[in-house]
């Protein structure tokens, strides 16, 4: 089932969320400052392009730095990556066959918001990696 979730997800809004991911991280990789969060929206892109399966989980390993680059994050690009999931996956609802999609759009509003810490692992495994 989420391999067929992951197909439809992909044609009506994965492939144009993913590639506003590689965009972003193109514009961040251009400013070397930028270059860590560019990883992160490229790790992201990736999550984007096929949700259903997989899920995003805080890392322990996790610091201060990553709290002040999410912060940073949310300024330079983080906003308008969760407006566009905010208004697709609202799209997504008013259909009934959409539903699911939209949900998975709002899965990936937090991660949008602050990257930085997380690491995205299958579902079935959400504990396996740490």
């Amino acid at each position: 089932m989420k391999t067929l979730l992951n197909l439809i997800w992909l044609l009506i809004a994965g492939l144009w969320m993913a590639i506003l991911y590689v965009f972003a991280g193109v514009l961040l990789f251009l400013t070397i400052i930028g270059i860590p969060f560019a990883l992160a929206s490229w790790r992201i892109a990736g999550f984007a392009l096929w949700p259903f399966g997989r899920t995003a989980v805080p890392r322990r390993d996790a610091g201060a730095a990553s709290c002040v680059g999410n912060v940073l994050w949310l300024v330079l690009a983080g906003w308008w990556l969760a407006l566009g999931h905010l208004l697709t996956g609202i799209a997504l609802c008013l259909t009934i066959i959409g539903i699911p999609l939209g949900l998975a759009n709002f899965k990936l509003i937090p991660i949008s918001l602050a990257p930085l810490g997380h690491e995205i692992v299958p579902t079935d495994q959400p504990f396996g990696h740490r």
